[in-house]
């Protein structure tokens, strides 16, 4: 009676065993489950990083912007957004004395603050308005396109639509401010002015 009472009690935790082991099919599922989970995972990050690539194009243009009106405030001087749609660049650029050949020559400025960008992944430049101003000047090409800031605060105004066909960012540039704005969507329902509208109200 002992030896069968052993028996039993060696015999009970086999049965436990196999009755929590799982099945082949049951595996499989679980499997699957955690490949969707990650496959829906991993298209939401992308999308998020490629939303994320826009917006820092955006801002870096936005920041440039600023900065152009800034600096010809403060050194008096002409400086200028340059925009390369062909390589989807864009620099800025302002008026130096130079010294050896006696006379003033673009620079392309890069410092702390600015220097020259150029878009990631499949962020381009959607759509460029520029008026024309007091210092315009016609691009050699259609590829290239500038935005210029006085020293007076003004600016040619104008309005870029930077996105990736998915998601898009606009900058506008009031002329009488030189003030640059950043709104979410496209350029359809901005348009270029020459008067400063905030200024009014």
């Amino acid at each position: 009676m002992g030896g069968d009472g052993l028996t039993m009690r060696n015999a009970r935790p086999k049965a436990g065993i196999e009755q929590w082991g799982f099945t082949l099919p049951e595996v499989l599922l679980v499997v699957l489950i955690i490949g969707l989970i990650t496959g829906a995972g991993t298209g939401l990050y992308v999308g998020t990083y490629r939303s994320m690539q826009v917006k820092q194009a955006a801002m870096d243009f936005l920041l440039a912007a600023k900065y152009a009106r800034l600096m010809a405030m403060e050194r008096q001087t002409q400086y200028t957004m340059e925009l390369d749609l062909a390589n989807q660049a864009f620099s800025l650029t302002t008026l130096r004395w130079d010294d050896a050949g006696e006379q003033v020559a673009k620079e392309t400025v890069r410092d702390l603050y600015c220097k020259p960008v150029r878009f990631e992944g499949d962020v381009k430049f959607e759509a460029v308005e520029v008026m024309p101003g007091v210092w315009q000047t016609e691009s050699a090409s259609e590829a290239l396109r500038s935005i210029l800031f006085s020293p007076n605060g003004t600016a040619q105004a104008a309005v870029v639509q930077i996105g990736n066909e998915k998601t898009h960012y606009t900058i506008s540039i009031t002329a009488a401010t030189g003030r640059a704005k950043m709104s979410f969507g496209t350029a359809e329902n901005v348009k270029v002015t020459t008067t400063d509208l905030d200024a009014q109200r």
